[in-house]
């Protein structure tokens, strides 16, 4: 195990000599915007269990997925570096290479951390291909419960907690018979206010309102345990709702999370901070928490500095935007020739939301709008179409190869303005600071390799009692011969030749 060498203990200014390392609990939803929770003003949905810990904490209102897609995403946040720099493992359903990966779980376990995980893990996608043990978010328990039962005690632990909440589908009228009344619901601008609409969204709520029970229960076991104290809870999602220009898409409702930390014995509760963060910042942070330093191929910040300090609100000048992207998102075979994806990348500050789509004439969402999960939602925009052609077209339609949305005057991010006069000088100074950052970053779309995210195999799931089973369909025999040829299991930045 190459990865398991590169935890070197590094005093960090959380933890002061003799301090006894603190313990992580990590929980994260899937298809969970940052809008919906109680803390971030939402009144309809109820998530007193993430109120809590955001109260006791620090709410973070500026945090964002480094992918809006889901094994992108915890690739991303297992090994804190941006999506564009783990080969295959940037794709849906892609690997994620263990000799060539370090992640924060297993460097803790090398440093004598307890590690487990629970629930959704790192998936969808091959683990055999990747050479892992187990998955990398740790060895699979039963439950939280179960886990801190089998935990020695001289040992602090780091547990996955995942969840398959609030990922489609639901259970139709489940947010109406939980008490919520979908004359409650904002809905976002860009969806139809109808009321198929509205029920598609309160049943989503209720999916929030069941993992946000779970954060409770493990709440519970922490104060039961005697162990709420000395440790870092950490609660996001890993990209935003299943709806519409929402999850696997560029704009707030598909890349911005909701993320509130808690640690009483190290950090000051109450605060709320605006500074732009990433979950590739995690992973240095669990690290510098228990005294190592990160991995140095981690492009993440640690934020221990944001909270340990005192301050709230815009703490930290550097923060002052962030970066993001996609590649291949969907699990079909046919909803792109090959089996391409829609290349973005994207750098989001205080005023303004800069995309960079490198393929345009490419659809969005694929033929028959498969990177949209199926949904009521969908298919009523679908059938009515005609009836909301400029919400159709902002979901569903083609995209310049540029965007740029002025987040003062609209933000939901509905009115493209790149191609206005009076805005050259803001795309032009964003462009080239995404560039600038993509290529310290060694971003293959920056240089002349970039389609080797169009060939990399996507695994498929095998019909059968194995969750973890995957195999490569048929169309990938192309893929296989381009990969031997111009180099796979590519070193994160290595130019393949």
């Amino acid at each position: 195990m190459a990865l398991l060498g590169t935890a070197v203990f590094c005093p960090q200014t959380a933890l002061a000599e003799g301090d006894a390392r603190p313990n992580i609990l990590f929980m994260i939803s899937d298809d969970v915007s940052w809008a919906h929770a109680g803390a971030y003003g939402d009144k309809v949905v109820k998530t007193s269990a993430f109120d809590r810990i955001a109260a006791n904490g620090v709410l973070f209102t500026n945090a964002f997925c480094s992918v809006p897609s889901c094994s992108p995403s915890r690739s991303a946040i297992l090994t804190g570096q941006d999506f564009w720099r783990l080969g295959e493992a940037a794709n849906l359903r892609g690997t994620l290479y263990m000799d060539l990966y370090s992640v924060y779980p297993f460097m803790l376990e090398e440093a004598g951390y307890h590690v487990g995980s629970h629930s959704k893990v790192w998936s969808p996608g091959s683990l055999e291909a990747g050479g892992w043990p187990h998955n990398p978010a740790g060895p699979a328990t039963d439950n939280f419960q179960s886990f801190l039962k089998h935990l020695p005690d001289d040992k602090p632990f780091c547990f996955w907690q995942g969840s398959r909440d609030a990922h489609r589908p639901f259970e139709a009228g489940s947010g109406a018979r939980s008490g919520m009344d979908v004359e409650d619901v904002e809905v976002p601008p860009f969806l139809p206010d109808v009321p198929i609409v509205r029920e598609d969204i309160l049943d989503y709520y209720f999916e929030v309102q069941r993992f946000d029970q779970l954060i409770e229960t493990n709440l519970k076991l922490l104060e039961e345990t005697g162990r709420a104290e000395n440790t870092i809870v950490v609660v996001t999602s890993d990209n935003g709702l299943p709806f519409p220009r929402g999850k696997a898409d560029m704009y707030d409702y598909g890349a911005r999370m909701p993320l509130a930390i808690s640690w009483p014995k190290g950090v000051r509760g109450g605060r709320v901070i605006h500074d732009f963060t990433n979950l590739v910042d995690l992973a240095p942070t669990f690290l510098g928490a228990a005294g190592l330093k990160p991995h140095p191929d981690m492009t993440g910040k640690s934020l221990l500095p944001l909270l340990t300090s005192s301050k709230q609100g815009w703490v930290d000048p550097d923060r002052d935007a962030t970066y993001y992207g996609r590649e291949a998102h969907s699990v079909y075979a046919r909803i792109r020739e090959n089996r391409r994806g829609y290349p973005s990348r994207a750098i989001r500050t205080k005023d303004f939301l800069y995309i960079r789509n490198f393929a345009p004439d490419r659809w969005p969402v694929g033929r028959e709008f498969k990177d949209v999960d199926p949904s009521p939602t969908r298919t009523y925009m679908l059938e009515r179409k005609d009836e909301i052609p400029r919400l159709h077209e902002l979901s569903f339609g083609k995209r310049p190869a540029e965007e740029l949305y002025d987040l003062k005057r609209d933000p939901a991010q509905m009115v493209n303005v790149a191609a206005r006069a009076r805005y050259k000088g803001h795309k032009e100074a964003l462009s080239a600071r995404l560039e600038k950052y993509l290529k310290q970053t060694n971003d293959p779309r920056m240089r002349s390799d970039g389609q080797v995210f169009d060939h990399y195999p996507i695994w498929r799931a095998v019909r059968g009692s194995d969750p973890q089973a995957y195999e490569l369909p048929r169309q990938n025999s192309v893929t296989d011969l381009w990969l031997r040829r111009y180099g796979v299991r590519l070193t994160p930045g290595a130019d393949p030749g």
